[in-house]
């Protein structure tokens, strides 16, 4: 992705987290694996940023997904319109119940609506749920328990509810964007196209700056 950007940026070293500042417009951030990783350095930024007086206007959380077929085939983009973390409850004799329906806590995060057109007019992305997990899909039973759960899920990733969470809690809206590198279901790694995902990533940002630069937060 961070081929999109003509300047490679300088790495600048916070604590908790290393940025690489393209420019003036963008920095990128590896913010790790799973949700709770993806909290705390995310957080490391925005709060950094908050105390030199420079505060985010927007957070985008990017990386590859798995795609929920048909809807998300291998290869394409999936823009969330909802941010949902979906294993983020309890089992009980009756199924999942979700954090919320047990008093407490959030599950879900929705992107600027008008940004996420915007975003899909500019990409091609398909707009719909990205669901967050901290165990990937690999059978078709949970597959299919999800897509029950969350009818309008296209895609299962494992930060971007993490990164929502610290975005919220800056008062920061976020933007989730993930290329599709295999199915969910069935763990296949022969079936993986990660090269192509990432390929379709870097694709989607070099379309992205003029509506990123364009949108403002009183757009919402």
């Amino acid at each position: 992705m961070a081929q999109a950007f003509p300047d490679p940026g300088r790495e600048v070293r916070l604590p908790g987290a290393v940025l690489h500042r393209t420019g003036e417009a963008y920095d990128l951030l590896a913010a790790g694996v799973g949700p709770a990783s993806a909290a705390a350095s995310v957080s490391a930024a925005l709060t950094a940023a908050a105390l030199a007086g420079t505060p985010y206007a927007l957070v985008v959380s990017a990386g590859i997904a798995g795609g929920f077929a048909p809807g998300a085939p291998v290869g394409s983009l999936v823009v969330a319109d909802e941010i949902t973390a979906a294993d983020l409850g309890a089992e009980t004799p009756d199924g999942f119940l979700p954090v919320t329906e047990l008093g407490f806590g959030a599950v879900t995060h929705r992107p600027p609506s008008a940004l996420v057109r915007q975003v899909t007019d500019a990409t091609g992305a398909r707009p719909g749920t990205v669901l967050t997990v901290s165990t990937v899909t690999g059978t078709a039973e949970r597959a299919a328990a999800l897509r029950e759960r969350h009818p309008g899920a296209l895609a299962e990733a494992m930060e971007g509810f993490g990164v929502a969470e610290a975005a919220a809690a800056h008062g920061t809206p976020v933007l989730e964007i993930r290329a599709v590198s295999n199915p969910v279901g069935p763990r296949d790694r022969t079936a993986w196209r990660i090269g192509d995902a990432l390929a379709a990533l870097t694709a989607a940002f070099g379309k992205l700056g003029p509506v990123l630069e364009s949108w403002h937060p009183y757009d919402q």
